[in-house]
């Protein structure tokens, strides 16, 4: 009974000092914006104790302000669940992209590393190759220049078998020379003391 003799206007003004702390505090704290968790949950009571009086009271005014303050405050909260959903899908977005860009970014890295190892095989092949084509040319002009050294020395061994085989051929004609040179010589003597011989006799006689 004691309920129904509030006035409206006694309600809404007692409500308004019991809520004037807590949204104070709400403010301070950065939660006085009407779609926070704790602004909605206090707008709820609001609306609720309203609905309370309106029914207490009989007054229909009362309680359909009640109503629509509910229906806002349900309106705030879904508000808030589909903000909360959306940050939620937001942040699942947000960490696939970051996955995706990490992959990515590994992806880039080892293709970068493999690229990097083929070029440091192909470079060492390079080299390698290069090593080998020179170790060859040296192996090539060394036996090229052996090869040489044993063809000069041939020729060498030739040339001189064929000075020893002139030598020797000028020193048997020599040779023959002087024995036909002698052998003419002591036919000649042999000639002489003959005539000298006869020549003898002829005085004898």
């Amino acid at each position: 009974m004691f309920l129904r003799t509030i006035p409206r206007a006694a309600v809404t003004t007692s409500l308004r000092v019991l809520r004037w702390p807590l949204d104070a505090s709400l403010s301070l704290v950065g939660r006085g914006d009407s779609a926070s968790p704790a602004k909605v949950v206090l707008d709820r009571a609001d609306a609720t104790v309203r609905a309370m009086a309106g029914t207490a009271l009989g007054d229909d005014e009362l309680r359909r302000d009640a109503e629509r303050r509910l229906a806002a405050t349900d309106e705030r909260q879904r508000a808030q669940e589909l903000r909360a959903q959306a940050q939620a899908h937001t942040q699942q977005a947000d960490e696939q992209l970051h996955e995706t860009k990490s992959a990515a970014a590994r992806q880039r890295q080892q293709a970068a590393q493999r690229t990097t190892e083929r070029k440091r095989r192909a470079e060492d092949q390079r080299r390698q190759r290069t090593r080998q084509a020179s170790q060859v040319g040296k192996r090539r002009q060394s036996a090229s220049r052996q090869a040489a050294a044993r063809t000069e020395e041939a020729l060498d061994e030739r040339s001189k078998r064929a000075r020893l085989q002139q030598l020797d051929q000028e020193a048997q004609a020599l040779e023959q020379r002087d024995d036909a040179l002698t052998a003419r010589d002591e036919a000649q003597r042999l000639a002489q003391t003959a005539s000298e011989v006869k020549a003898a006799r002829k005085g004898s006689s």
